[in-house]
């Protein structure tokens, strides 16, 4: 990958400190649609569900089954079948209530946006076996363009952070300031190549961050 497409990755510590969570614990569409990171979903997921039944089970046989049906090797095999799963489906549907609907949308954004680049990248890597030519102007626009979306991106997960920990704040319009007037101001040579649509697409995504943060103000 080239070093300016380096820079525009937002890492998962970067993510982290941004919206004070756990952004792989944030449930969205995107970790189904990607391969490893549905995998790694479910993994975390097992283990965290083998570490929890033992206890749990070992909890409701001794303070629930025992003192009221005695014991049973039959409900005990059914316990640690059915508290697995139990404790999967609890964790998926505590993080549909408890995780913020506005937090989600924002990284599902982060996902398109690393989505871009890593589309950029595969681009990349053609021109440099010559299989497909390149405008270095354009590309820089569509680079411009990313650094501009990462900007919109950041200032927006720090502004759902604090109205979700300031509820006060959340009419303050100072925190919709973003870069889209700057994005749309930027054009490329050829509407229908690579670098057009890699455009459009960052232009998308400071546009669903910007509703996404709007409706979140109004919505308080």
């Amino acid at each position: 990958m080239q070093p300016d497409l380096i820079g525009l990755e937002m890492t998962k510590g970067e993510l982290r400190r941004l919206i004070g969570l756990d952004p792989d614990s944030i449930f969205r569409p995107s970790v189904m649609n990607n391969r490893k990171k549905r995998l790694n979903f479910f993994m975390n997921e097992m283990v965290v569900a083998l570490v929890l039944t033992p206890i749990l089970v070992g909890f409701v046989y001794a303070f629930i089954i025992l003192p009221t049906i005695g014991s049973s090797i039959l409900i005990g095999i059914i316990l640690l079948i059915s508290v697995p799963i139990a404790v999967i489906v609890g964790r998926w549907l505590w993080r549909r209530l408890t995780c913020p609907r506005t937090l989600r949308v924002l990284l599902e954004q982060v996902d398109k946006y690393h989505a871009v680049i890593k589309a950029m990248d595969s681009h990349d890597q053609l021109v440099i076996s010559g299989n497909t030519e390149t405008h270095l102007t354009d590309r820089e626009k569509v680079v411009a363009a990313l650094q501009l979306t990462r900007e919109d991106l950041v200032r927006a997960l720090k502004t759902e952070r604090i109205l979700r920990d300031n509820k006060s704040l959340s009419n303050n319009q100072e925190l919709l300031v973003n870069n889209l007037t700057n994005l749309q101001t930027l054009q490329v040579s050829t509407e229908a190549g690579e670098y057009a649509q890699y455009l459009n697409q960052s232009l998308q995504i400071a546009l669903d961050v910007q509703a996404q943060i709007k409706r979140q103000q109004s919505s308080r």
